[in-house]
């Protein structure tokens, strides 16, 4: 799945996929309504594939939260992002037991659900891994190795 071109923009709700850069920030077009809308330089854009969370001793990608939700649903929707905060918290749990209580809010959790959600809905999830990366990093580590 590529999430470098889905975006989440802070302040709205929703995802947005990045339409090209302006002058004063860059265009983007809401995946739900399809609406454009120019994000200005000072919004806090961030794409998806930048987002990680936190766990007790490393960062794990949101495309990783992804697969697990969608291997625990067996490719089926999530729980409703709308229910109670505990319920929500024991579901992410058994998703990512290690996930840190004190830097991953609530309304964290909430935004995974709801993005994987859309995604789903918009046939977005795509969760074959990039042939690409091992090779690389072969590459890297017997580099390193002379």
């Amino acid at each position: 799945m590529s999430l470098k071109d889905i975006l989440a923009i802070s302040g709205y709700s929703g995802l947005y996929r990045f339409i090209s850069q302006g002058r004063n920030g860059v265009i983007v077009e809401g995946l739900i309504d399809k609406k454009r809308m120019n994000a200005t330089g000072s919004a806090r854009v961030s794409a998806l594939e930048d987002i990680a969370i936190y766990t007790d001793d490393k960062e794990v990608p949101l495309k990783e939260i992804f697969r697990k939700i969608y291997q625990k649903e067996n490719g089926g929707q999530t729980i409703d992002p709308k229910l109670a905060t505990d319920k929500l918290k024991k579901y992410f749990e058994e998703i990512l037991p290690e996930y840190d209580r004190e830097k991953v809010y609530s309304s964290d959790i909430k935004k995974v659900f709801t993005w994987y959600n859309i995604l789903l809905d918009l046939k977005m999830i795509d969760l074959e891994e990039d042939p690409k990366v091992p090779e690389v990093l072969t590459e890297v580590k017997e580099e390193t190795k002379e």
